[in-house]
């Protein structure tokens, strides 16, 4: 947000800033400066990683090491149809992640707001070349704007897949034991003939890069057309999309993902997040903003402290 050129573009398609407005409020684009944290996790907790592709509209944090070996600077327009650009849309933004140049096969995407807080393994994401994930379903009420782009989702996976088929063929994928009470309305809906909206643990997804392809072929012409939306829009489609294709081509390996992963909101749990960012309660946090967080700046002072106890040393990312 304190990119001049960012918000000349933002106010030149939105207008403003509204916290009325999820889609332009404050808290989807602030940045209270904890992605050095970012990096100093993946240094800390996953040395293995082979590369980073950091994604952005062209901004370069001041402390960041850019000649770093393991970093790829990448710019919207670098895989983004220039048509649609420049975009505020983060669902468009994923849609295109298979166009970064020379990214792996296999890859795991974070947002900005997910951090590694605790050692994790490779094989915490992938087993034997697949991706780890949980296929449960819950509830939508599609009320919101982001409900109604998760039913957009689903309707797209109901005309390419039978859900018959695909339960029975790999029923033990489905219905395996890992899930626990996560896996309640799988088994209540065993009767349905539909997919619905699959649990959604909102944080680091491993994807197969041929995922991507596979639903771009069969859908281009509606990914297209979701790509004019600067903003996000009741008629997108988001990144669960291919997830949930991914799952239904049974390519991934059942685990119950909720098992060390957590997402806080922090309008609601932020003294929950602070305590599980000191005792490293979980591998990954998500922990996502609110424009309407009580004594904010007190509250983000408190997470960087957090932070800094568990990872006080700079990275080789930090100049």
């Amino acid at each position: 947000m304190d990119d001049p050129k960012w918000q000349a573009d933002f106010a030149a398609y939105s207008g403003k800033i509204d916290n009325k407005k999820n889609e332009v409020s404050e808290a989807r684009f602030r940045d209270y400066g904890f992605l050095k944290y970012w990096f100093r996790g993946v240094e800390n907790f996953a040395p293995w990683v082979r590369k980073i592709h950091f994604v952005t509209c062209g901004q370069r944090p001041e402390w960041l090491n850019i000649n770093h070996p393991k970093l790829n600077l990448v710019n919207h327009e670098d895989y983004i149809p220039k048509q649609f650009l420049p975009n505020f849309n983060s669902s468009l933004i994923e849609m295109y992640l298979h166009k970064i140049p020379n990214l792996s096969d296999h890859f795991v995407y974070f947002n900005d707001d997910f951090f590694l807080i605790n050692n994790i393994t490779e094989q915490r994401f992938f087993t034997a070349g697949l991706p780890n994930d949980i296929a449960a379903f819950r509830y939508n009420s599609g009320l919101s704007l982001w409900s109604k782009c998760l039913k957009n989702n689903i309707a797209l996976i109901n005309q390419h897949f039978d859900k018959k088929e695909v339960m029975s063929r790999d029923y033990g994928k489905w219905y395996n034991p890992i899930y626990g009470s996560k896996a309640r309305l799988t088994y209540l809906l065993k009767p349905y003939g539909k997919f619905i909206t699959l649990r959604t643990p909102h944080n680091a997804q491993p994807y197969l890069k041929s995922t991507y392809g596979d639903v771009w072929s069969v859908a281009e012409q509606e990914l297209t057309a979701m790509s004019a939306h600067r903003f996000r829009s009741e008629l997108d489609y988001t990144q669960e999309l291919f997830r949930t294709w991914q799952i239904c081509q049974s390519n991934f390996v059942p685990y119950n993902t909720y098992n060390d992963t957590k997402m806080f909101p922090l309008v609601l749990k932020a003294g929950k997040a602070i305590e599980a960012i000191r005792r490293q309660s979980y591998s990954l946090v998500c922990l996502n903003d609110n424009p309407h967080i009580r004594n904010y700046q007190k509250t983000m002072g408190n997470i960087q402290a957090a932070f800094e106890c568990i990872l006080p040393k700079k990275s080789n990312f930090e100049i």
